[in-house]
Parts: structure tokens; sequence; C-alpha cells
């Protein structure tokens, strides 16, 4: 698995994993429940990891709605 995006944004997060669900890329939340630890300030970013195979088709769909990726 491949680290394809990282945000302090939840809705962000809803909206890219909402887009790669749609194009059929299969996707894993990490660090979502670090919040119940942080209380909720939003200093630890959650990330969306993919399929070392799908990367490049996420990528591509993250850009063409201007997501930003951070790479």
């Amino acid at each position: 698995m491949r680290e394809l995006m990282r945000t302090n944004d939840p809705t962000l997060v809803a909206f890219a994993t909402a887009l790669l669900d749609g194009e059929g890329i299969e996707t894993f939340q990490m660090d979502v429940h670090m919040s119940v630890l942080e209380g909720s300030i939003g200093v630890l970013p959650r990330r969306i990891m993919v399929r070392d195979a799908d990367h490049f088709r996420a990528t591509v769909v993250l850009r063409d709605n201007e997501i930003p990726t951070g790479q």
C-alpha cells in the first residue's frame, strides 16, 4: 500500500474516498481514530492509502478534481 494523501480536513477525506470508490479504487484510511487521543483539535492528519497498482490512477482522479495529493 502507498500513501495517496494526508490531510487534517475530514470532509476532504470523505470526498476523496467517495471519488475513488466511484472509480472502483479501494482505499484504506489510517489515523482516523487518533482524533480521540488528540481531543479533536485537528493536529494529527488522516491518511488515505491505496494499493500500489492503483496509486497512479488514484492520483489522476484526485488531481482532476483539484484535490491536493502532496506529491
